[in-house]
């Protein structure tokens, strides 16, 4: 089973400032929408689905996220996302954006989310179906935080640089 999931997406101009550099807030665009095809492709449902099937979603709570290194118009990359921590309530997900070869980090996106009852309006426990879902999946980092996460990957990205 694979822990990891990744994507290629095309940077396109129209989301691109005039630099030529992905604007910062495509950045998150771009790393949700994978991180939803994600889902539906390695855990094997859509949101969508869940929410009608449960009454019940997931709702971002903070996001953490560091632009190391920019992004330029009409750059393939790779888009992965793993599940790094999972509680009773809440989840952690860490998106990562790379080049096409994945030798540099472009963001790293921390994605802290909480299980929300639509009806009640109030978040709850995840159903230990669930939770057992999310733990078969879950990718144990070296790194319990986000800046000595994010070191990690700037001196990853000094190394490429140098070979």
């Amino acid at each position: 089973m694979q822990k990891e999931i990744s994507s290629v997406a095309r940077i396109r101009f129209s989301d691109c400032d005039p630099i030529g550099h992905l604007n910062n807030v495509k950045y998150l665009e771009y790393m949700l929408n994978a991180r939803e095809d994600h889902v539906e492709e390695g855990y094997g449902f859509t949101y969508e689905e869940y929410t009608r099937k449960t009454g019940c979603t997931w709702i971002t709570i903070q996001n953490e996220i560091a632009y190391l290194k920019e992004v330029r118009y009409n750059a393939k990359v790779i888009i992965s996302s793993k599940t790094i921590e999972v509680g009773d309530r809440l989840s952690k997900v860490e998106i990562l954006m790379k080049s096409e070869d994945g030798k540099t980090i472009h963001s790293i996106l921390w994605l802290s989310v909480i299980y929300f009852n639509m009806k009640t309006r109030r978040s709850e426990n995840h159903p230990e179906d669930t939770k057992e879902l999310f733990k078969r999946f879950l990718v144990d980092l070296e790194e319990k935080d986000f800046k000595s996460r994010v070191a990690y990957f700037r001196k990853q990205n000094k190394k490429a640089d140098h070979s």
